[in-house]
C-alpha cells in the first residue's frame, strides 16, 4: 500500500477497542499495540509533537496498518498478547521469561482433586497462582492434605456412573497411605463416619479455596466449630486432631506476608535500569496477602524508555499471573489501559509496598550483574561502563593501581597490582622498596614509584595502561602526573 494511503487509513479509523498492527513495505509486522478507542490512540503515532526516537523511527517505517475489532479491552489485551508472540515485532518487547511456574489446580469434576501443574488447560477447573517458588507451593499442599480429605487417586467407578449427577456419590476414607477415594453410593450400608457426602466435600473445597486466596477466617471458625463440638461429644481424640488442624493453619498464616487488611487487591510493579538492561519487579497482592513476586529483565535496544518498556511489558505480565485486580501502583506513570486505576503512591501501605518492590528488584539487578560477570563477554560490559563514567577515549583493557605503605614511620614501600581485560594479572604485580625517600613521605614515595614503573616500561619497549590509579589524596596525584609528565607520558 502506497505510504499517502495512510491518511485515508487514519480518516476512516473506527472508535472501537481492538488491535493494531503496523507494518513495513515487506509486509512485516512491526508493531502490535491496542487501544480502548483505536482512532484516538492511532492516531497520536502520527500527530504526537513529542514523539521520541523510538516513536519517530517507528512512524517512518510504517506503510500500512491493519486493525481486528474486539468486543471488550480483555479480550484485546489477550488478542495483543498472542500477537506479539507470534509476530515478534522488532518495536516491540517480549517478556522473556521461558520459565513455566507451576499452578494449584482445583479440578472441575465431581470429588475434585487439587494438585500441582505446570499446564493451564481451559475445562472450567480453576488455577491458583502462578508460584515463583516452588518450596511456598509445596508447603501450601501439604497443608491442605494434613488438614482435609482430598481425594488424590483416579474415580474406582465407570465414566457413565460419575458423570449421571442423579446418583448420589460418597467418598470413603480409607487410612491406608492417607488415599481418598470415590467407592461407592451414599445408599449403599457403609458407616457414616467413614463417608464424605458430595455436598460435605464441596463445602470442604470452598475452605480450600479460601486459603488459596488468602481468606483464613472460613477455614479456621470452621476447625473451631468442630474442635469445639468434638469436645462437648468428649471425643477428645477428634477434637485434638482439629486443634493440631488449627495449629498448622495458624502457623502457615504467620509465615504469609499480610500486607494490610485494606488492601484488597494490587499489582504492583517497579522498573530501574542501566545503559543496557531494564530491570522489572511485579508484586501481586490479593486479599492483603502477597501471592506473587516476580523480577524480569529485558535488553535495550530500540526501546530505552523504561515508561515505554514498562507500558510494553504489563500486559503480558498480566495475562501470565492472571491477574484480575484493576488498580496498580509503580515508581514510575505509564500509560496503561490494562487497569481502570494508576497510582503512584507517596505514603502509606501502598508506598511501603512499593519500596518492597523496588528493593527485590534492586536485589535482583546486582545478582544478575554478579552472574554476568562470570560469563565469558562480561568483563567487557564492566570496561564499557568504566569507560564511559571517566570519559575515556579507549576501553581501560589495562589498569595499574598504586598503593605506598610503611612500617612505623619506616621502611617505605610500594605495590603495583595490575588488571587486564577486567581480571587480575598476577604475573604483572610489581613490589618497590622506596630508594630516594628515608622519611614518611606518600607524595615523594609515589612520584619515585610511577616514574620507576614506566620509565623501565618505555625502556623496554612494554605497552603502557590504559588507565592509572593512584590511591591517595591530590597530593599523591599530583606527585604522580609530575613523573609522568617527566618522561612525556600524556592523556
Amino acid at each position: 500500500m502506497p505510504k499517502n494511503s495512510i491518511s485515508d487509513i487514519l480518516k476512516n479509523l473506527t472508535t472501537s477497542p481492538g488491535v493494531y498492527k503496523f507494518l513495513d513495505k515487506s509486509k512485516t509486522v512491526i508493531y502490535v499495540g491496542k487501544a480502548k478507542n483505536l482512532r484516538n490512540r492511532v492516531r497520536s503515532y502520527f500527530t504526537g509533537k513529542k514523539a521520541d526516537e523510538k516513536t519517530r523511527s517507528l512512524v517512518s517505517n510504517i506503510h500500512d496498518i491493519s486493525i481486528i475489532l474486539v468486543e471488550t479491552e480483555s479480550d484485546a489485551l489477550l488478542l495483543e498478547n498472542n500477537l506479539i508472540k507470534k509476530f515478534k515485532p522488532k518495536y516491540n518487547i517480549l517478556l522473556k521469561d521461558g520459565k513455566s511456574y507451576p499452578w494449584i489446580c482445583i479440578k472441575n469434576e465431581r470429588f475434585p482433586r487439587v494438585f500441582l501443574t505446570r499446564k493451564v488447560v481451559k475445562d472450567g477447573s480453576e488455577y491458583f497462582g502462578p508460584y515463583t517458588n516452588i518450596k511456598t507451593i509445596n508447603t501450601l499442599l501439604d497443608l491442605i492434605n494434613n488438614i482435609y480429605p482430598i481425594r488424590k487417586t483416579n474415580y474406582n467407578l465407570s465414566e457413565k456412573i460419575i458423570n449421571d449427577f442423579d446418583i448420589k456419590l460418597s467418598l470413603r476414607v480409607l487410612e491406608k497411605n492417607s488415599h481418598f477415594i470415590i467407592l461407592g453410593f451414599e445408599k449403599e450400608d457403609f458407616s457414616s463416619k467413614e463417608l464424605i457426602s458430595e455436598k460435605k466435600y464441596n463445602q470442604i473445597i470452598l475452605s480450600v479455596k479460601n486459603i488459596l486466596k488468602g481468606k483464613f477466617s472460613r477455614p479456621k471458625k470452621q476447625l473451631k466449630d468442630q474442635m469445639i463440638h468434638y469436645s462437648n461429644l468428649e471425643e477428645y481424640e477428634k477434637a485434638d486432631e482439629c486443634k493440631n488442624k488449627l495449629k498448622a493453619l495458624e502457623k502457615y498464616q504467620s509465615k504469609s506476608m499480610v500486607v494490610s487488611s485494606k488492601i484488597k487487591d494490587l499489582d504492583i510493579y517497579s522498573i530501574i535500569s542501566d545503559d543496557s538492561y531494564a530491570y522489572v519487579n511485579f508484586t501481586q497482592i490479593s486479599n492483603g496477602y502477597i501471592i506473587s513476586s516476580f523480577n524480569t529483565h529485558v535488553k535495550k535496544s530500540l526501546i530505552n524508555d523504561d515508561n515505554k518498556i514498562l507500558e510494553q511489558l504489563i500486559p503480558q505480565i498480566k495475562i501470565k499471573f492472571m491477574s484480575n485486580s484493576n488498580e496498580m501502583c509503580s515508581n514510575i506513570k505509564v500509560e496503561c489501559m490494562d487497569y481502570n486505576k494508576l497510582v503512584l503512591p507517596i505514603l502509606g501501605d501502598k508506598r511501603h509496598l512499593l519500596d518492597m518492590s523496588i528493593r527485590n528488584i534492586k536485589n535482583y539487578k546486582i545478582n544478575f550483574f554478579k552472574s554476568s560477570i562470570k560469563s565469558e563477554n562480561s568483563f567487557d560490559r564492566i570496561l564499557k561502563n568504566l569507560k564511559k563514567d571517566l570519559n575515556m577515549d579507549n576501553l581501560p583493557v589495562h589498569i595499574e593501581c598504586f598503593d605506598n605503605s610503611n612500617f612505623q614511620g619506616s621502611f617505605p614501600s610500594s605495590a603495583c597490582v595490575v588488571f587486564k581485560n577486567g581480571k587480575p594479572s598476577k604475573k604483572d604485580y610489581r613490589h618497590f622498596n622506596i630508594k630516594s625517600v628515608t622519611s614518611p613521605n606518600d607524595f615523594a614515595s609515589m612520584k619515585e614509584v610511577v616514574y620507576r614503573r614506566y620509565s623501565r616500561m618505555i625502556k623496554e619497549d612494554q605497552a603502557l595502561p590504559n588507565l592509572i590509579i593512584i590511591d591517595g589524596g591530590k597530593g599523591q596525584l599530583s606527585s604522580s602526573v609530575s613523573s609522568l609528565k617527566e618522561l612525556g607520558i600524556e592523556k
